[in-house]
């Protein structure tokens, strides 16, 4: 009975592209085949296209860890190259710093004007979190590569502790996590353990909501803060699950939306405060396969305009790393206020 099923089921397939001369004909042949198509449930979102605003290279680099400094500069790392490099409001890129043995990933300034770093080793399987003073004289290790951690990116709160994601693990083996930093460093304090390559980390306005993503498990969290490493007994959520290549770095902006930057997908999804996706921004020439290792962005404190860091991957018909600027739904945050402003 299944033979007679099928061969029914094959004839009328048959049957239906029979004007087409070829019962092999496939309803998808005609259809276009972008390297990474935007998923059905995403397609209806407001979109707003990048525009490019400076190149940061020519030579495939690795971007990240994008951050606004009080000057109005947007400072980003070259983790190839072990570099910081700094665009100037004019567009111009030039070296900020270069560190000798670490490759540079997350960025954040403390309210004292020193730049923190996330880094790594070169082998993956350690990093460090390093502080430079504003005058880069002075390199100063708040998490030395010893307690075993990968921190990758970094936030912090208004006290002046640090929210740091641990990027270990795998997608079987949930070894990373979020932890906490108090404002003396004097400790590290767990607060979403058992991830798998924990990346981006944010806060809300109010500092009452922490975000982050799990890169290896395309999941993005919600947690309610009820103390800097506690929540309440429902305050965490799995906001959302996404299709395809990978969050990476996110932002907030100053109404509670939060930005995730798709690292393989040339875009970044931006959702409101709850968590529901709202919009998204698409890099230049993504179809071609362009521009796809968009990592980091920042959302300009003074005015409603995020700033993107994108590399290209070996395969990629261009080999540019650039910064891209695009129409956010609000300012960025303020910097905090400096202890004697």
């Amino acid at each position: 009975m299944k033979k007679y099923h099928m061969i029914f089921i094959m004839t009328v397939y048959c049957m239906l592209f029979f004007a087409h001369g070829d019962c092999s004909a496939s309803v998808f042949d005609d259809l276009p085949q972008p390297p990474v198509p935007i998923p059905i449930n995403e397609r209806g979102l407001p979109t707003v296209e990048g525009e490019k605003y400076a190149v940061a290279g020519n030579d495939r680099q690795s971007l990240e860890g994008a951050v606004f400094d009080r000057q109005d500069n947007l400072l980003f790392s070259d983790i190839t190259g072990r570099r910081i490099l700094q665009a100037t409001p004019e567009g111009k890129v030039e070296n900020y710093l270069t560190l000798e043995n670490l490759m540079p990933c997350g960025l954040a300034f403390h309210r004292d004007g020193r730049l923190f770093i996330c880094a790594v080793e070169p082998d993956w399987k350690s990093g460090a979190i390093i502080a430079v003073s504003p005058d880069r004289k002075h390199i100063e290790t708040i998490l030395p590569a010893s307690k075993g951690y990968l921190p990758n990116d970094v936030v912090f709160d208004r006290q002046g502790g640090i929210y740091f994601s641990d990027f270990r693990g795998t997608s079987t083996e949930p070894k990373g996590g979020v932890y906490y930093l108090p404002p003396d460093f004097s400790s590290v304090l767990p607060v979403i353990p058992k991830m798998s390559q924990a990346n981006g980390v944010a806060l809300s306005p109010d500092g009452k909501t922490l975000w982050a993503t799990e890169y290896a498990r395309n999941l993005l969290h919600r947690v309610i803060l009820s103390s800097p490493t506690t929540s309440p007994i429902n305050g965490t959520k799995i906001a959302y699950h996404f299709t395809g290549p990978a969050p990476d770095s996110m932002r907030v902006d100053a109404k509670g939306n939060v930005y995730v930057a798709m690292v393989g997908q040339g875009r970044i999804l931006i959702f409101n405060a709850n968590g529901m996706p709202v919009g998204q921004i698409l890099l230049p020439e993504r179809d071609l396969g362009n521009n796809l290792r968009s990592t980091s962005l920042a959302v300009h404190p003074e005015k409603k305009e995020v700033a993107i860091v994108a590399g290209n991957t070996l395969d990629a018909p261009s080999s540019e790393a650039a910064i891209f600027t695009a129409p956010a739904f609000a300012r960025g945050l303020s910097p905090l206020p400096a202890k004697n402003d």
